[in-house]
């Protein structure tokens, strides 16, 4: 694992898919595996130092047109690409429905870029189990990397304790403030991008409606004010304005502290999420309760999230056959 993390922080792309089919296994062997992987890349800084930008947005949106427009800027850049693509789930085999659909063409021909699709399988969140694990290996390669979720509602909360950018992406005509606030989706975002703007008028009112609705929703971060950027994939229009204000959203987060911040309660999130999942409220308490797990989860910064899941389980376990 050692040698494998190695090639990863190398930025070698040939590692990549070793690593992402390593934490996606959910064999015993091989989870301990992962958890060793993901414990080195834990302790690299070079591994942190990447954008993680989460993408979601009702279906029909235009995320993954969106998405191609984007990669064409970064690429021009000279930046690489990766993306985790989250589809739904195929009910008969478990996998992603759309997986073997080409998501990026700019990805076509292309080596820095990289496409993996997964399946959402039963998280109501959008994310797969696996997302954030290959999250961590994806941004110890890339500078940037996409995460695109299935839809969008309440139950998307994933993507932003995953990432540390949301960027919204808004279908002209998809409803007035009061609709946008019911879905929940006002408060998560860092920015905002009503595509499709070559429709015009439609598009423009929805542009006014999510502004109007940004200033009567709470953003947890005060300091930063999410922009609302009117742009389409089709024709880039404004596509380098996206950019724009995910790498300044970056440079504000660096600058207040609230980029470690995130990535610590995303941490803990993921932990507790996922011991809460497999062992329910009594596992939990078994072992000290919720409270305990997060006080264990802050004194293990060099551990990773993959990591002490699989340790605080074992514990768990443990406790519930005494």
């Amino acid at each position: 694992m050692a040698d494998l993390a190695a090639r990863l922080l190398a930025k070698e792309r040939a590692a990549v898919p070793e690593a992402l089919n390593l934490v996606d296994d959910g064999r015993p062997e091989r989870r301990r595996q992962a958890a060793a992987l993901l414990d080195a890349l834990q302790r690299s800084q070079a591994a942190s130092a990447a954008l993680r930008v989460g993408v979601t947005g009702a279906p029909g949106a235009g995320k993954s047109t969106l998405l191609d427009a984007l990669v064409r800027v970064l690429r021009t850049a000279n930046r690489t690409v990766g993306i985790l693509a989250v589809d739904p789930s195929s009910q008969r085999t478990g996998g992603a429905l759309l997986g073997d659909r080409l998501r990026v063409r700019s990805s076509a021909s292309d080596d820095g870029v990289y496409v993996r699709s997964m399946a959402a399988r039963e998280r109501l969140g959008g994310l797969a189990d696996a997302t954030r694990a290959s999250l961590e290996i994806l941004s110890a390669v890339f500078d940037v990397v996409f995460v695109e979720t299935v839809g969008v509602g309440q139950s998307e909360g994933d993507v932003a304790s995953a990432t540390d950018t949301v960027v919204f992406v808004a279908q002209p005509g998809a409803g007035d403030t009061l609709q946008f606030m019911k879905a929940g989706i006002l408060e998560l975002p860092d920015v905002f991008v009503v595509n499709k703007a070559d429709t015009g008028a439609v598009a423009r009112r929805t542009a006014h409606e999510l502004e109007a609705g940004l200033g009567l929703s709470t953003n947890a971060d005060q300091g930063w004010t999410p922009p609302v950027i009117l742009a389409s994939a089709r024709d880039g229009t404004a596509v380098d304005d996206i950019v724009g204000a995910i790498d300044a959203h970056r440079k504000h987060l660096e600058e207040t502290g609230e980029l470690e911040a995130r990535r610590t309660r995303s941490r803990v999130a993921h932990v507790l999420g996922s011991l809460s999942l497999a062992y329910g409220s009594y596992g939990l308490e078994r072992i000290g309760g919720a409270n305990a797990v997060e006080a264990r989860v802050l004194a293990s910064s060099e551990a990773s999230a993959h990591a002490l899941v699989e340790d605080l389980g074992r514990e768990i376990t443990a406790a519930l056959r005494a």
